[in-house]
């Protein structure tokens, strides 16, 4: 009996089609329109700063990239709680709370190696060659090889 794989399915079949998928995409689709509803409420420099994270049973989630704009808009709550109970999609908002998370660094983490001076890297050799266990010895001599460029 030979394996068969099903045939290709393009994935915007996929995700109106199967159900976890058609579910996912339905949620996105709704926080994309309540992100362009809060979008057209908020003054064009706070719009880069605030994004709709869920809206559940009343309440509004926000998540701000700056301390700054979570104190700002903190200031301007009321006034853009009632701005958006005027539009349909946020019927029933009770309150708005705000989260402040910065964005992920985008070059990933940067290296963490140690670097010594040539002195330092002189005495840890040295102090490697009275040293009887082989594997504690080479990892000193590793160690010692961690010097700053000259």
């Amino acid at each position: 009996m030979t394996f068969r794989p099903l045939p290709a399915r393009a994935p915007a079949a996929l995700l109106r089609e199967a159900k976890p998928l058609k579910s996912l995409f339905s949620q996105a689709q709704q926080l994309a329109q309540l992100q362009s509803l809060l979008e057209s409420q908020l003054q064009p420099a706070a719009r880069e700063h605030c994004h709709v994270a869920s809206w559940r049973e009343g309440c509004l989630l926000l998540i701000i990239t700056d301390g700054q704009w979570a104190t700002r808009l903190r200031y301007q709550q009321r006034r853009l709680q009632r701005q958006l109970q005027a539009l349909d999609a946020f019927t029933g908002l009770t309150r708005i709370l705000f989260k402040v998370q910065p964005p992920m660094p985008t070059g990933g983490l940067p290296s963490r190696t140690a670097t010594l001076s040539p002195a330092a890297a002189d005495s840890i050799q040295t102090a490697a060659l009275g040293i009887d266990d082989p594997k504690l010895r080479e990892a000193l001599e590793r160690l010692a090889r961690h010097t700053q460029p000259k």
